[in-house]
């Protein structure tokens, strides 16, 4: 049986007082793909979104074996990070995937359209604004006609 797979994005930069609302809203969305036959899930592992979605799925899997977490890097240099949290997570994923050598200013699109090609169901938190990478990955989620579950801010 083929695995069910949910690729997870979102913007970075977050504010903070709306950061409780991402988490619940997030991992709500999470739980509901998992009830929907979901058991591997695909993230961007950028800050914001991409960490918390990562986090929720990893915290989710310590009761559910059965899931998986794969981080779709952008390009090789994100894995220098300092952050405690990336590394941490990085290191409960079955597969991580390094989509370009170096950073360019397309590497992100051409990264988040590898992971809609991966999956059926993407989740987004997005803020609409039509010129993002977020608007970016819907525009190929629907073009593929992938469920798409839109986490607003």
């Amino acid at each position: 049986m083929k695995r069910k797979s949910c690729c997870i994005v979102g913007h970075k930069n977050l504010k903070p007082y709306k950061s409780d609302h991402i988490k619940a809203s997030l991992e709500k969305e999470i739980l509901q793909a998992i009830q929907d036959g979901y058991t591997h899930f695909i993230s961007g592992f950028d800050e914001g979104a991409g960490l918390i979605a990562a986090e929720i799925v990893a915290g989710l899997k310590t009761r559910n074996p059965a899931l998986t977490l794969e981080a779709a890097l952008p390009y090789r240099g994100r894995i220098a990070t300092g952050s405690p949290l990336f590394h941490r997570l990085l290191g409960q994923c079955s597969i991580v995937g390094v989509h370009n050598e170096e950073y360019d200013p397309f590497c992100i699109i051409r990264r988040n359209r590898a992971m809609v090609s991966l999956a059926q169901r993407l989740i987004a938190v997005y803020d609409g604004c039509p010129g993002s990478d977020v608007s970016s990955a819907l525009r190929c989620a629907y073009a593929k006609e992938l469920e798409i579950r839109i986490v607003h801010l």
